[in-house]
């Protein structure tokens, strides 16, 4: 199983085709196509090769699939004997993304996300064959 080690907000995730996993938050659209440089570690079946500190020319590709929030965290202050209070909510943004390439130097693909395409329904595809019937 071929696999990667990245480094995106000072933090290190191994990743692997097809895989979906939450990061710290990017400037990015939905449905945008992101590149990773930072590749510590690249693993193929035959071969590790690891860098020092990232492999040079590796990248891993991914794409986004939508900006999130982390559930509420309660921040509260009191200080005591002052009848003093503070309570506040914080929600971290993460950005929710899918691996679908991992590439070694030059360009070569290592591992590549099979892209499954969603089945319609009855009343999908009733709609699609009027659409056409109407043309």
């Amino acid at each position: 199983m071929s696999f990667a080690i990245i480094e995106t907000g000072g933090k290190q995730y191994k990743v692997s085709a097809s895989k979906i996993l939450e990061i710290e938050k990017l400037n990015a659209k939905v449905g945008e196509t992101i590149k990773f440089d930072n590749v510590l570690l690249l693993n193929d079946d035959k071969s590790t090769e690891v860098g020092s500190p990232k492999v040079e020319g590796a990248t891993v590709e991914a794409k986004l699939l939508d900006n999130v929030k982390d559930r509420t965290v309660l921040v509260f202050h009191k200080r005591r004997r002052k009848h003093s209070r503070k309570k506040n909510g914080h929600r971290q943004r993460h950005s929710k993304i899918q691996i679908t390439k991992i590439l070694a130097k030059g360009g070569k693909v290592i591992s590549e996300a099979k892209i499954v395409e969603k089945k319609r329904s009855v009343k999908e595809e009733k709609k699609v064959v009027k659409k056409i019937a109407k043309k």
